[in-house]
């Protein structure tokens, strides 16, 4: 099997080669932190969280950067609107960043380059450009010539003929930015002071750098001139990664990206997400049950499951329907991984892992190989969570499986890998949390209180264990071989 890739830049799927063999560079732009994340950021972390679990179950060595925009317009005007300052405001939303995210199970990048981290890297390349006659410097300010880059609009497919005779009628001459340029769609490296702004000593004065010039910078100090895979939302396109391409490639006359990666965007009930709307919903608002279309707590692996149940380029729509269909096949992949947990003591397991099965692992690929397909590897998963299922119920009806134990333990095992593959896990923790806090342990004493309780014809205090048990989402099965229990 040969893993394809969709490539934006050539508009096809090709096959996977790295610069490095075995090594998989990878670049994903991170968020501009000045407020709390949204669902648009949990569906594209999640994305690119999961191709880099991919990759590595793959065989690859993955170094995977994100970084933070910690100096931008909506970060000053948010410290202005709190009277706190820029990097204040930048370290809290960094932290809730990590709050929010990491309840998704998305893991930690192998870095986060901060963009004040590095001013020095991004001098050096702004240099490199008005050295080779890219850029040029009006009044403090410095902007990139896209006239002087042929290929200018690669990416996005759009022709700067065409851009500039649309842009005609908007370009306002008494703009003062629109008068430095030299075109219009010429766009800012590094911008001069204002006052009471943060600003930078540079060779054109104290400023800071334009937004598209940051990523460039910290991609190459990160990870070198040329990179494996350039992920991002797909509203980046243009004008972000073409003017990030415009930058690198005039200054290392190199390939910034071999793939050009882009997910899909987030609706809310089919429109744009946004504030004037009144459909914007953060992360945290929507696992604590604050979303009013959906005003019950969702669970993390819910909304994981949720994104990765449409392709990675697809639209992702969420609405109140499809989150509660997404809950229902939670609930149904989560049987499937507690089986073990709740059924391999009793139906013999060792504690040494079995062998997992070749077939279901090559299906699996395969999917994954066309394009990271989740959306097929789910189906694959979800084959095995029933037939699981499907076993656990006849275990708690008739006392014994129909399928051999062994075989059961493959499964499970196979299962349980491929699904930490796609960051879907259940462990006995969660699921006891869910009746409160009700372990093992304590429902087997409750079961023993119980079989005294009959035995010494006191079927009032038998009665109320058992529906106690049941307000807790246990179910009892009374046979001649004694009584066993499953969670609901």
């Amino acid at each position: 099997m040969t893993l394809t890739v969709y490539n934006t830049l050539s508009r096809r799927q090709e096959p996977f080669t790295t610069v490095e063999p075995g090594k998989v560079k990878m670049y994903c732009c991170g968020v501009t932190v000045y407020d709390y994340c949204h669902l648009g950021h949990a569906r594209s972390y999640i994305v690119w969280d999961t191709i880099r679990q991919y990759l590595k179950w793959r065989g690859y060595d993955v170094h995977y950067i994100q970084n933070f925009t910690d100096i931008d317009d909506k970060i000053l005007n948010r410290a202005k609107e709190q009277g706190s300052t820029m990097e204040e405001v930048s370290n809290r939303f960094i932290d809730a960043y990590f709050e929010d995210i990491r309840r998704l199970n998305v893991t930690d990048a192998d870095e986060y380059p901060r963009v004040t981290g590095h001013i020095a890297e991004i001098h050096a390349l702004i240099q490199t450009l008005e050295a080779t006659g890219y850029a040029y410097a009006v009044n403090g300010d410095v902007y990139y010539q896209v006239e002087r880059f042929p290929s200018y609009g690669k990416l996005s497919g759009r022709e700067l003929e065409q851009m500039q005779a649309g842009a005609s009628g908007r370009v306002d001459a008494g703009d003062g930015e629109a008068v430095k340029k030299r075109h219009p769609f010429d766009f800012a490296l590094w911008k001069a002071a204002k006052p009471g702004e943060p600003a930078w000593d540079s060779p054109w004065g104290k400023g800071r750098p334009g937004w598209h010039i940051e990523c460039s910078a910290m991609i190459r100090s990160k990870l070198g001139d040329t990179i494996d895979i350039h992920g991002g939302g797909g509203d980046l396109v243009f004008p972000h990664h073409e003017n990030e391409i415009a930058q690198s490639e005039a200054a290392m006359n190199k390939p910034l990206a071999r793939y050009w990666m882009h997910n899909g965007m987030v609706m809310v009930d089919g429109q744009k997400m946004s504030k004037s709307l009144g459909n914007f919903i953060t992360i945290r608002d929507l696992l604590d049950g604050k979303w009013s279309m959906h005003p019950q707590p969702v669970e993390p692996m819910v909304v994981r499951l949720f994104v990765l149940q449409a392709h990675y380029r697809k639209p992702l729509d969420f609405t109140n329907e499809a989150i509660a269909t997404a809950e229902n096949s939670w609930k149904t992949l989560k049987e499937g991984l507690l089986f073990g947990f709740q059924y391999g003591k009793q139906l013999g397991w060792s504690q040494d892992s079995p062998s997992l099965i070749p077939e279901v692992m090559e299906r699996f690929a395969e999917f994954g190989d066309d394009d990271f397909n989740f959306t097929g590897g789910l189906a694959v998963l979800f084959e095995l969570a029933k037939e699981l299922r499907r076993e656990g119920n006849i275990l708690v009806h008739e006392g014994k499986t129909q399928t051999d134990s062994i075989e059961l333990h493959q499964q499970w095992h196979t299962l349980v890998t491929l699904a930490q593959v796609l960051g879907l896990e259940a462990t006995q923790e969660s699921e006891t949390s869910q009746t409160d806090g009700l372990s093992d342990i304590e429902i087997e004493a409750l079961i023993q209180q119980r079989q005294e309780a009959r035995k010494n014809k006191n079927f009032a205090e038998s009665d109320r264990i058992r529906d106690e048990l049941k307000a807790q989402g246990i179910t009892l099965i009374d046979s001649k071989e004694g009584t066993r229990w499953h969670r609901e």
